[in-house]
């Protein structure tokens, strides 16, 4: 992608026109993407941008919910959000009522035209609409079909339906996220919907190398529950063994003030990094305090543990006097950033995280790359989101299935397509 990219003067953005890059992994996959809101077009923004040619499937009218979501970036619009932008940056939108009756037939053929098809509906709704793995593989026998939904494809929560929200509650994660005394709060971070997505990535390109070893398709379920439970790192190991769980704040884990910043460091996760804080702080002597002694002897003194800590933190006058004194020491350390700080860093700007798209009114936005570096340059966009729902209805439909334009004016005409 790198090298299609053009510099922009403002910021330091490439702007990325749309492109077809023979040499990405994904590059002559072509993916039917049945999925709205982040779970699903997460998953097939990823593919897209390894090269995949990723055909969205949208509501005549409305198109997809997050259309309307945060931040519109155009007067007199409600359909040009910065969510929505960002991760469906690459892809085309054919806009069909996958509810009428006339919709089967132009499903039955894209699915044949398509590699891979990941949808997000509630379990039940697509095999209601005809589009489901057992419909969709008759059409082609060698389809990699995934869907993603909250609590998977079968068991008693099968059909409840769920935002990262709710799934965050229901995983455990927002009783293990609150304090002692606290009431349970939401997260800001819509972990279940990216973790899902990312595991559903793994999984089609998993199934796509089976495909081209054995010629047999796939069907694959992913859970967002799962997903985000799959994500604990020491909690469930425990209790699932008769532990306990780790409730926040984590021993080791520790945030500190300085001078109106903010400062985190770990001293857990490596035998080295408990010797490591103590040959900074100078403090030679807790080591042979009973209270620290061992690993299992700091967590449950960790309040005592954090103080001293704290105390020698807070003799540094800026984070980043502690900052160096840390990193010198090889102390995992950072800065507690807010989201400007973050996108103005020096770092994610070498990395180019944050390249910009073509927009109709805007001329640029800028999203955030894949978090994928190939061949040492890295992944970013195939191009810009499609602007106006079914804007290429009729390339997709003409071009790839080969449909007259009489045909398509007349599925436009009988309101099975919307056809700009």
């Amino acid at each position: 992608m790198g090298s299609s990219a053009v510099q922009c003067a403002a910021g330091g953005s490439a702007i990325l026109p749309r492109v077809s890059d023979a040499s990405l992994p994904l590059a002559g996959l072509v993916v039917l993407d049945l999925t709205r809101v982040l779970a699903g077009p997460y998953c097939t923004r990823l593919l897209a941008d390894l090269g995949a040619r990723v055909i969205k499937i949208e509501r005549p009218g409305q198109g997809d919910d997050m259309r309307r979501g945060l931040l519109q970036l155009e007067a007199g619009r409600e359909d040009q959000s910065t969510y929505f932008v960002r991760v469906n940056a690459g892809k085309e939108s054919v806009s069909l009522d996958l509810a009428h009756p006339g919709a089967q037939g132009v499903v039955l053929d894209l699915a044949r035209a398509a590699d891979v098809v990941v949808e997000n509906f509630l379990p039940g709704v697509v095999q209601r609409l005809g589009c489901d793995y057992e419909s969709l593989s008759a059409a082609r026998p060698d389809l990699v079909y995934c869907s993603i939904s909250g609590y998977g494809q079968t068991g008693p929560w099968r059909h409840q339906p769920a935002f990262a929200h709710v799934i965050n509650a229901a995983s455990g994660m927002m009783d293990l996220e609150r304090e002692e005394g606290e009431a349970p709060r939401p997260s800001n971070l819509q972990a279940a919907d990216v973790l899902a997505a990312t595991h559903a990535f793994g999984a089609i390109t998993s199934a796509l190398w089976r495909r081209e070893r054995t010629g047999q398709g796939a069907y694959i379920d992913v859970s967002m529950l799962e997903s985000l439970v799959a994500a604990d790192d020491t909690t469930y190991g425990s209790v699932l063994n008769g532990g306990e769980p780790l409730h926040t704040p984590r021993p080791g884990m520790a945030v500190y003030a300085i001078g109106g910043r903010h400062l985190a460091l770990q001293t857990v996760g490596a035998a080295a990094l408990w010797e490591r804080i103590v040959a900074a702080m100078g403090r030679a002597e807790i080591s042979a305090d009973p209270r620290f002694a061992t690993p299992a002897a700091r967590r449950e003194h960790w309040p005592a543990l954090d103080r001293i800590i704290g105390d020698w933190i807070r003799r540094f006058a800026t984070v980043e006097e502690a900052l160096a004194a840390l990193t010198a020491a090889r102390v995992p350390c950072a800065p507690v950033l807010s989201p400007a700080e973050v996108v103005a860093h020096p770092h994610l700007a070498e990395r180019q995280f944050f390249p910009a798209v073509p927009h109709p009114a805007r001329g640029r936005v800028r999203v955030t790359a894949s978090p994928i570096h190939l061949d040492r340059k890295p992944v970013g966009p195939a191009g810009p989101a499609p602007y106006r729902v079914g804007e290429h209805t009729r390339v997709v439909l003409q071009g790839l299935l080969g449909y007259a334009p009489a045909r398509v004016q007349a599925l436009a005409a009988g309101g099975v397509i919307e056809a700009p």
